[in-house]
């Protein structure tokens, strides 16, 4: 296989956790500091790749004419391509490529990984192990979001799923072992599907080829353009039908869409503190990127017709996260709670565009068309740009969160009360992220949140208008979580405690309140790359 540059990005991660795994045992700092200059090198050809797409300057990779042709109707355009042979008897190639969907939830990823690597400092057992896991999951990440074959897929979702089990099993809280196997089987029961799913899409497509599959599969056709066939005379309507229910369980349950959602407050209070910055901020959005790359665009009439029901669920996960994290006296159950609630929106704007994609695919007529099909294109856009600003604020708050705990040793709100007084620097951090998940204007949570509302507003009014109690709960238990912590009478426990952030906390989190205040105050920074990649998949 030669070397490319995704194929880089991708197993440098690995590589720096084989490099950390075999330093001296004692050398604690060593591996630290060795894991965090992976990252960070990393992040340098993040936005490295970044730039080289917002310029258009990606190279076009070495893409056989054959298989360049076979997807000159995908409704994606991939640049950085990249083909070698991989698994000739599944008809599996080592395909990688980017579009500005891909891009942006690679730079997400590699923003978040060596924030949690700072944030893990502290922790002083088995260093060199949790240090190499960080990196390990950085790889499956990456790999998925560059990731143009099934199966390739399939393996960088698996590989996502082991290190944030070990992370939580080993590091995690007193019940870390309840939450890691409800974290590891609730998944499981989604890949199991997935995986055979992916296997009856190679048998009647005759290809693993993700480009290939977009620009056939919907049409009835498979690789070769012939009318796709089943074996043992099965109905074809009827097979594609539970291809579609496997695919949509799988990415429920990561996502999660309610109610699908159970085993994320018990993950996130258990795992350690960066293991909660790299669930909410990017584990959680594989699922959505499954739902945008695959789920709608493979399966566009049977993803139409389930829309509403999709819609419906999502505003589930708006009001009932939203009344959820109300109720909680946990901090960071709380917190945990907000990302169902969040990513509820995300879910409403991927129903959105499931609603309408069939008939922008097929020319059918649309009452309002135009109107649609801004409407739709613009909750698309707020779709994804709530998964990447859903994903800094989410992983600021669990920093914060964690660094509380790490001082205070209790999560308890009950327990706390007037600290802006005992810690200045903390109370102002946790106040302007909190902000940010609000959605308070000139902060990138409004941004994404607003767009996807206006853009839905066409498609599903009446659940766009139910949503609007989940943004009211939204603002009750984000102003119990500030009130409980930072105002009224001061816990005199506290008195002479040092609660104060640390620098190295601050300096994590840093790059975050900067993203979050930029994109808030110009969002088309990142807009403009979504967009190129909804336009093209909606035809706009």
């Amino acid at each position: 296989m030669t070397l490319d540059f995704l194929t880089l990005l991708t197993f440098l991660p690995m590589i720096g956790a084989g490099v950390v795994i075999v330093l001296p045992r004692r050398q604690k700092n060593l591996a630290r500091m060795v894991a965090l200059a992976f990252s960070v090198v990393v992040l340098g050809m993040a936005i490295a790749l970044f730039a080289a797409y917002s310029n258009g300057t990606c190279p076009e990779g070495n893409l056989p004419q054959e298989m360049r042709a076979a997807a000159a109707n995908a409704p994606f355009t991939f640049v950085c391509e990249h083909v070698a042979d991989f698994f000739p008897l599944l008809n599996s190639k080592w395909h990688v490529g980017v579009d500005g969907l891909s891009v942006a939830m690679i730079l997400l990823a590699a923003i978040l990984t060596p924030l949690a690597i700072l944030i893990s400092f502290e922790v002083t057992d088995r260093v060199h192990e949790h240090m190499a896991l960080f990196l390990f999951l950085e790889m499956g990440v990456l790999g998925l979001f560059v990731s143009l074959d099934l199966i390739t897929f399939f393996i960088f979702w698996e590989i996502g799923l082991v290190p944030m089990y070990f992370l939580i099993n080993y590091w995690g809280g007193k019940d870390r072992q309840y939450a890691s196997f409800k974290f590891f089987l609730y998944t499981m029961a989604g890949s199991l599907g997935l995986l055979l799913s992916i296997q009856l899409i190679g048998i009647i497509a005759g290809t693993m080829d993700i480009p290939t599959l977009l620009a056939t599969f919907p049409r009835g056709l498979n690789a070769a353009g012939q009318p796709l066939t089943f074996p043992f005379s099965a109905d074809l309507g009827l097979v594609k039908g539970l291809v579609f229910a496997a695919f949509f369980v799988a990415f429920a349950i990561k996502v999660p869409i309610f109610p699908f959602h159970t085993w994320l407050p018990d993950a996130h209070t258990e795992a350690p503190t960066a293991g909660s910055m790299l669930l909410a901020g990017i584990l959680l959005k594989l699922g959505a990127y499954g739902f945008l790359r695959l789920v709608v665009p493979l399966f566009p009439a049977e993803a139409q017709a389930f829309a509403p029901f999709l819609a419906a669920l999502a505003v589930g996960g708006v009001i009932f996260g939203a009344l959820a994290a109300w109720g909680m006296n946990d901090f960071k159950r709380l917190v945990a709670y907000s990302s169902v609630n969040h990513m509820g929106f995300v879910v409403l704007g991927i129903a959105a565009f499931a609603a309408v994609y069939n008939s922008l695919l097929t020319g059918a007529t649309l009452e309002n068309s135009e109107i649609v099909q801004r409407s739709v294109t613009m909750a698309t856009n707020g779709a994804v740009l709530q998964m990447f600003t859903h994903g800094l604020s989410s992983a600021g708050m669990f920093l914060l969160v964690g660094a509380l705990y790490h001082k205070a040793h209790t999560r308890d709100l009950r327990e706390f009360g007037g600290l802006f007084a005992l810690a200045p620097v903390y109370g102002g951090l946790l106040i302007f992220t909190s902000m940010a998940s609000l959605g308070l204007p000139g902060l990138a949570g409004f941004v994404s949140e607003f767009q996807v509302v206006a853009g839905s507003w066409w498609i599903f009014p009446v659940w766009v208008a139910l949503a609007m109690i989940g943004l009211f709960l939204t603002g009750a238990y984000i102003l119990k979580g500030i009130r409980a912590v930072l105002y009224g009478p001061t816990n005199a426990h506290w008195h002479g405690h040092h609660l104060e952030i640390e620098f190295r906390e601050v300096l994590a989190i840093s790059p975050l309140v900067v993203l979050i205040l930029i994109t808030g105050l110009y969002p088309n920074w990142i807009v403009e790359i979504i967009n190129q990649a909804v336009a093209r998949l909606l035809g706009s």
